[in-house]
């Protein structure tokens, strides 16, 4: 009696301690998923998803490492060597960002085709899956990899908002994300205002390209004159590496001083200039 009331204590001390435990312990706060960089949504928005951004940054030191050291057994001046090691640190992240706006503008010329694709889909009664999984056939060249991986996603898986996710960070566009949560939300709550709206949103897209073309065409020529005019110092300065006593007057303070000045104000300019122009983009408010 003696050894069971003990065994019988034993069980229950070792209960009340693990429900002391249990409840003494503090939730684990949950982690919000991390965004991704602005360097990393930049190379998705160029489509360049085979680099990330540690690779795009090593990249560029590597690129302006050999030019310092390239110009630098060039012209043997310090200074001149680098600022056109700055310049090589620059050009990747600069190709980049041209990609991205290159990307950006044959998208914004194939997207009304998407969208009547979708709405014939969905007037010939096919899924939403199924419509989806259609454009890596029929949907414009530039966009069948980001469908196809939606397609061999959707069919391992078979989870629709999962595979939505996954492809709205492929298209790494604006119109994109609101076609894909367009989508979703008629997956969820069902409707039939779906067709009308996708014809209305074609319809829109492609009043809204027509117009950026028009607007890009005329200052286009605005854009190449002002790059023209920021490269032109340095392409004559690049050129009179020839003459090494000329350089060897940049090695001096003042000439560092007006070399990095000069680099300064066509740095500032440039950006003002593209400022000034900028046409009015479209946020991601749905990434």
């Amino acid at each position: 009696m003696t050894q069971s009331g003990a065994l019988l204590g034993l069980v229950a001390g070792v209960g009340l301690l693990l429900i002391w435990r249990s409840g003494s312990r503090a939730p684990r706060p949950r982690t919000a998923p991390r965004r991704p960089g602005r360097r990393q949504v930049l190379l998705a928005e160029a489509s360049l998803t085979g680099i990330n951004a540690a690779q795009l940054l090593a990249l560029q030191v590597g690129l302006g490492l050999l030019a310092l050291v390239v110009v630098l057994l060039t012209t043997g001046t310090v200074t001149v060597s680098l600022v056109f090691g700055l310049f090589g640190f620059f050009l990747p992240y600069a190709q980049v960002r041209r990609l991205a706006a290159r990307r950006k503008a044959d998208l914004r010329e194939v997207w009304p085709e998407v969208v009547d694709n979708l709405a014939s889909a969905v007037r010939a009664g096919m899924s939403l899956p199924e419509a989806l999984s259609a454009l890596a056939t029929r949907g414009p060249e530039v966009l069948r990899p980001p469908f196809a991986r939606f397609a061999a996603q959707y069919r391992s898986s078979g989870r629709f908002s999962g595979c939505l996710d996954r492809l709205k960070d492929d298209l790494a566009d604006p119109v994109g994300d609101r076609i894909v949560e367009t989508l979703r939300v008629a997956r969820e709550v069902g409707g039939s205002d779906l067709g009308r709206v996708l014809r209305t949103l074609s319809t829109f897209l492609r009043e809204d390209a027509r117009a950026r073309a028009e607007l890009e065409t005329r200052q286009g020529w605005v854009v190449s004159a002002a790059r023209l005019a920021v490269a032109a110092p340095w392409v004559v300065l690049l050129l009179l590496a020839t003459q090494s006593t000329t350089l060897a007057a940049y090695d001096s303070p003042l000439g560092t001083a007006i070399l990095f000045g000069g680099g300064a104000v066509c740095l500032v300019a440039y950006r003002l200039m593209l400022r000034i122009g900028r046409l009015p983009e479209d946020v991601r408010v749905l990434h």
